[in-house]
């Protein structure tokens, strides 16, 4: 299926073209039909001569409809510009094509309807001029009459050229369904509408209307029955869930939008129109027309706060109209959304530095993670980006030259705290995530480089994060008291006169300088061993005081110095007053 808008100032003549095509009546209330002013969007579809479908959005053409005519050709890829033979290029023919310009609509037909009316020659010039001025200019025109069927076939054979020519959408795009109309079947609750234009929605599927969940009940394309329907295509569906649905929210593909109330942008101003913007406009995506504050930044950029929040992409267009009207159009721009979560503009001159960001911006990741630095890979889908490559831990993206300096900061952290704590065993992981202002701990540890090393939930600089210059003298003269009785460690008093205290041997003892047997019993590294060895060449089984004998030393050092070797595997005991050396320490 395909879906095009019909757009121009004349209502009736429109109106009565999309019926002589489809045989439909798109004037649904009896005010349009009597009045032959289109005041609601209307609805109509046909088969072409090729069998393809085409559906027709009609909107209004009256100036005091502008924002319905906007909603009906927001989602639309291409246009049949109604211009009518005995009237001519009018104001509100200009605004249209104002509107088409901004939304970027490239695709159409010009259609210059009522020629049994006038000599439809002078019609057809003008409007070719303009439309080729505002873009349009490959468009095919054609004379017609809705009243006599003068030129329908022709305009038959010139929508299926035009169709054809349509770019094919995506059907694995994430689904944003602008409502159109809303309204209750007795039996099956409440109903949408809307243009899809891109992806698949299915019955069954579970989409996203404001944060809230909606089920699809059942769906309904060009009033049949259907399981699934792929963009382009007009459908109805049938909703289940609490949220109340209205003209211009959107159905979305849950996680896969950014709701955003605050978006940086990049501004066009309308043919014709020259700034400064008001501070207050209307802003129109899609279906949506909701009141928004201006905050220029400099030059082209500028800061929307939207009334609400809506679910957006990076590259969305946004058109701004003046709410109040006083002006020959009432379309004075369009916005380019370039961030869907633009960072605070705190300190003085923020402004004018954001400007600058945004006028180097694109539309793609690598632009966005030079200003935000670290976002998760779901971030960046729900911005409508491409993922940059792969991520520099589990999800997490990031800048390439902030990652670099994020590395050299971490080190330089890490060397002030072993300097503020020097008997710290290593900075912890979560004062280094605070110290970086990073989101996540893995974050740190995935900065880690040589000579940093992480374990136990610290980082240290090198495997023990060295030691002190007064811990590793006193360790020192420690060494030199054992060298003569190495099994015989100093009681509590000593240590404190060497200058180790409990947090400078705990310190030693992380660094592997020192050999902590029990509470209070330290010895110099490999001790156990050579004490293992000392005990291999007694007769087997031996007793704690034939070890202590034999080692040299006190009954306070040699009973919990057995116990170690005992959970070292390098001896076992036999009884309640024997031990004996095990093999090889097996």
């Amino acid at each position: 299926m395909h879906v095009i808008a019909t757009a121009g100032h004349v209502d009736h003549g429109k109106s009565t073209l999309v019926r002589a095509l489809t045989g439909m009546e798109p004037d649904r209330l009896e005010e349009e039909r009597r009045r032959g002013l289109t005041i609601e969007l209307g609805f109509a579809w046909t088969a072409l001569p090729s069998g393809e479908r085409v559906a027709f959005v009609d909107v209004p053409g009256h100036e005091r409809f502008l924002g319905t005519m906007l909603a009906g050709i927001g989602p639309v890829p291409a246009v049949m510009f109604v211009v009518a033979a005995d009237e001519g290029w009018m104001p509100q023919s200009e605004e249209h094509l104002v509107a088409l310009e901004i939304l970027g609509v490239r695709l159409g037909l010009l259609v210059v309807t009522r020629a049994d009316l006038a000599d439809p020659g002078p019609a057809v010039r003008e409007a070719r001029a303009r439309l080729a001025e505002g873009g349009l200019g490959r468009v095919e025109a054609l004379v017609v009459s809705g009243r006599t069927g003068e030129g329908l076939g022709e305009l038959r054979a010139a929508l299926d050229r035009l169709v054809a020519a349509l770019p094919v959408p995506d059907p694995a795009a994430p689904v944003r369904l602008w409502i159109d109309r809303v309204f209750s079947v007795r039996g099956s609750g409440t109903v949408v509408t809307g243009t899809l234009p891109a992806g698949r929605v299915a019955v069954g599927d579970e989409l996203e209307m404001d944060g809230e969940p909606v089920g699809i009940r059942a769906l309904e394309s060009l009033k049949k029955r259907v399981d699934s329907a792929t963009g382009v295509a007009r459908v109805a569906v049938n909703l289940r869930g609490r949220a109340v649905p209205e003209r211009g929210r959107a159905l979305v593909t849950p996680g896969a939008w950014t709701s955003s109330d605050l978006v940086d942008v990049r501004i066009s101003a309308a043919p014709g129109f020259s700034g400064p913007l008001p501070r207050r406009l209307i802003a129109h995506i899609g279906s949506a027309a909701i009141l928004c504050d201006v905050r220029p930044l400099g030059g082209p950029a500028a800061r929307l706060r939207l009334g609400r929040r809506l679910p957006l992409h990076l590259g969305d267009l946004l058109l701004l109209r003046d709410p109040g009207g006083h002006r020959a159009s009432r379309v004075l721009a369009g916005a380019r959304v370039l961030d869907v979560r633009p960072p605070e503009l705190g300190r003085r001159g923020a402004a004018r530095a954001r400007a600058d960001e945004l006028a180097a911006a694109s539309l793609d990741a690598e632009s966005l993670l030079r200003v935000h630095r670290l976002l998760r890979g779901e971030q960046l889908l729900a911005m409508g980006c491409d993922l940059p490559g792969p991520p520099v831990e589990g999800d997490w993206h990031a800048d390439p030259a902030h990652w670099s300096r994020l590395a050299g900061r971490l080190a330089e952290v890490v060397r002030e705290h072993a300097a503020d704590h020097p008997l710290e065993p290593g900075m912890p992981v979560e004062a280094a995530r605070h110290a970086l202002g990073l989101p996540d701990r893995r974050l740190v540890t995935a900065l880690v480089r040589p000579p940093l090393e992480a374990a136990g939930g610290r980082i240290a600089c090198g495997p023990s994060g060295g030691l002190p210059a007064s811990v590793a003298g006193a360790v020192r003269r420690l060494g030199a008291e054992l060298s003569a009785h190495p099994f015989l460690a100093p009681e509590a008093g000593r240590l404190t006169d060497l200058g180790l205290g409990p947090r400078e041997l705990a310190a030693a003892v992380r660094a592997g300088a020192l050999l902590r047997v029990a509470d209070g019993i330290v010895l110099l590294p490999g001790a156990d061993a050579r004490a293992a060895a000392v005990l291999a060449g007694l007769p087997q089984p031996f007793t704690v005081s034939q070890a202590r004998t034999a080692l040299g030393t006190s009954r306070r050092v040699a009973v919990p110095l057995l116990e170690h070797l005992d959970r070292q595997g390098l001896t076992e005991r036999v009884d309640d007053y024997h031990r004996r050396c095990r093999v090889g320490g097996s």
